[in-house]
């Protein structure tokens, strides 16, 4: 699979016909302000290969498929030098949700399953179709699409809305994948997210098109109640049915440096990447996702989305 890596800055410049304009029910909201100061680039990406991925992913390998929680746990393992300090708190913003074209969501379309290789192994996790000028982004765990060592996902697949082994949404393929260079350099929990631009399907229509996208918000007061969604795969679990729990975030006091908050939550491997979405239900914006939780807790902890996770979902949401 060919690939090529390069570092971006967390604000570029877009031109008018990349700029967002995002409508839903509610009415439309601008696209994060351009910006031509020069910054310390924050994000780093990766083009990968879709040819042949949709293929790949056969019912077998879907099933076989190990939880992602596998590569959380190992950067827990390695330990990092988080630090609360490094958070770059900014303005709170949102950008509002997208719904499917001519059809109203009669299940939860937006949320489904990811699947991926790295190091020769298959993993799965969840994700979550976001609004975006590109109409094709999938907001994920940072694990999910890179190990924190500098070693990228292979075959990387979303599968909105999977339910029992079906596809009612197909099988969209990665073209890119986006992370925060603390996580793809340093496996750093602070910035344990990613966001992947997958190709049109096969009759050329765009993701949030067909299945609408979550609104996303950043830099949000701490101590939110949340809802997240996952496939959690490990027992008592199967992973073939989107699961959820809600709660008011709390501080990890385990890891404080990490600057993450956890909820009451029992779901386990191959929730990873799933949403936090604010209040109750699926419409709530998007502003976390299933990061880690510790053996033996029923709490699953995730990210505050910054300064530097706005800037990586900025410039994944602009790209081609």
């Amino acid at each position: 699979m060919i690939r090529t890596r390069s570092l971006v800055s967390g604000f570029l410049s877009f031109s008018a016909a990349a700029a967002l304009t995002l409508c839903s029910a509610g009415g439309a909201t601008a696209a994060p302000a351009a910006s031509d100061e020069k910054k310390t680039p924050t994000v780093v990406s990766a083009v990968v290969d879709s040819t042949g991925v949709a293929d790949y992913w056969t019912a077998d390998r879907m099933r076989q498929a190990v939880p992602g929680e596998v590569l959380s746990g190992k950067a827990l393992e390695r330990g990092n030098r988080s630090s609360v300090d490094t958070v770059k708190k900014g303005k709170s913003s949102k950008i509002k949700g997208t719904r499917a074209k001519a059809e109203a969501p009669a299940t939860v379309k937006h949320i489904g399953k990811v699947f991926f290789t790295m190091g020769g192994a298959n993993y799965v996790c969840s994700g979550n179709a976001v609004t975006s000028a590109n109409r094709s982004t999938v907001a994920t765990a940072g694990h999910c699409t890179m190990d924190g060592l500098g070693q990228e996902a292979e075959n990387f697949a979303f599968v909105p809305a999977y339910e029992n082994g079906e596809r009612p949404y197909g099988t969209w393929t990665a073209t890119a994948l986006y992370a925060p260079i603390g996580w793809s350099s340093g496996g750093d929990m602070t910035y344990d997210t990613a966001f992947a631009v997958v190709a049109p399907d096969e009759t050329g229509r765009l993701l949030t098109d067909v299945v609408g996208g979550s609104g996303v918000a950043f830099n949000q007061a701490k101590g939110q109640y949340y809802t997240s969604y996952g496939y959690p795969a490990s027992s008592p679990f199967t992973g073939e049915t989107l699961r959820s729990c809600a709660g008011t975030a709390r501080p990890d006091t385990i890891n404080p440096g990490f600057g993450t908050q956890g909820i009451p939550c029992d779901m386990n491997g191959g929730s990873s990447g799933g949403p936090w979405l604010i209040g109750s239900g699926p419409g709530g914006f998007q502003n976390s996702i299933n990061s880690y939780g510790y053996k033996g807790s029923k709490v699953l902890y995730g990210p505050a989305w910054d300064d530097v996770i706005k800037d990586t979902y900025t410039v994944a949401q602009a790209s081609l």
